[in-house]
C-alpha cells in the first residue's frame, strides 16, 4: 500500500477537491484507492451522528469502502480550527490519536491510501502538537494543492519550505485554479513551476461543469502507474 498525504497552502484552496479527482484518476486506472479524512470541523447531523460533506465526497470517490467514522474518525460540528472545534466539545486531539485510527484502515485491502490534511500545513492539534507532527512521524510523502489566486507564490514557496524542513518530503504539487478571473494565471503557473523544485504533477482549471484533472507525466512516476 502506497500512502500519501495532501495538504493545501491555506484552507479552501480546494484539497478535498483535488483529493477526489486524484481518487477517481486511480481509479480510472483501475486501482484500489481510499480516501481518508482523519480530522474535519463543520459538520451536520445525519443518520444519527456528525457528518462532514468533505468526508462524504471522499467516501463516494474511493473504490474501497469503509464506514464514515472509519473515513472521517474525528468529526466536529463547529466549522473552526480543529483544536479549538475539539475543546468546545471537550474533545482532545494528539500525534497518537491519528495513529491509532490510520492504523485500523491500513488493513482495507487499498493499493493507495491517500490522506487529506485540515487547513493548511501548520494546523494545531493541540497546545503543543501539529498536524504536521503526525505526518513528519508517519514519513509520509507530501502532495500540496496550491490554491491559484492572487497570494499563491507565497504561500506555496513559504509552505514547501516549512514542510521540506520538517523532514518531510514533498513529491509534487497540483494547481488548483480557484479564482476564475485570477490575472495572469499562466504567468502565475510558470513562475511556481521555475520556482517549486518539485514537479507539478496534475491542474484543475476552474469550471462549473464536470470538474477535470489535467494530469502531468511526473503523476504517474509518484504513483507508480
Amino acid at each position: 500500500m502506497q500512502s500519501f498525504f495532501i495538504t493545501g497552502t491555506d484552507t479552501e484552496v480546494g484539497k478535498t477537491h483535488v483529493t477526489s479527482l486524484l481518487l477517481k484518476y486511480l481509479a480510472h486506472k483501475q486501482k484500489f484507492a481510499f480516501g481518508f479524512k482523519p480530522i474535519a470541523a463543520g459538520a451536520e447531523i445525519a443518520f444519527g451522528q456528525p457528518v462532514n460533506t468533505d468526508a462524504l465526497l471522499l467516501m463516494e470517490s474511493s473504490t474501497t469502502h469503509a464506514k464514515y467514522e472509519q473515513v472521517n474518525p474525528f468529526c466536529f460540528m463547529s466549522p473552526v480550527a480543529p483544536h479549538i472545534a475539539a475543546a468546545r466539545e471537550c474533545k482532545s486531539l494528539s500525534v497518537l490519536d491519528l495513529t491509532k485510527k490510520y492504523e485500523e484502515i491500513t488493513s482495507l485491502g487499498q493499493e493507495y491510501t491517500l490522506v487529506e490534511g485540515a487547513g493548511g500545513w501548520m494546523i494545531p492539534l493541540n497546545d503543543t502538537e501539529y498536524f504536521s507532527d503526525w505526518v513528519s512521524l508517519q514519513q509520509l510523502p507530501v502532495i500540496l494543492v496550491v490554491g491559484m489566486k492572487l497570494g499563491c507564490l507565497n504561500h506555496a514557496m513559504l509552505t514547501l519550505r516549512v514542510i521540506e524542513q520538517a523532514g518531510c518530503k514533498c513529491v509534487g504539487w497540483v494547481a488548483n485554479q480557484v479564482d476564475p478571473e485570477m490575472l495572469e494565471y499562466e504567468q502565475n503557473l510558470e513562475t511556481l513551476k521555475s520556482h517549486l523544485h518539485v514537479p507539478l504533477l496534475a491542474e484543475s482549471p476552474y469550471t462549473e461543469e464536470k470538474p477535470k484533472l489535467k494530469v502531468q507525466p511526473a503523476l504517474h512516476s509518484v504513483f507508480n502507474l
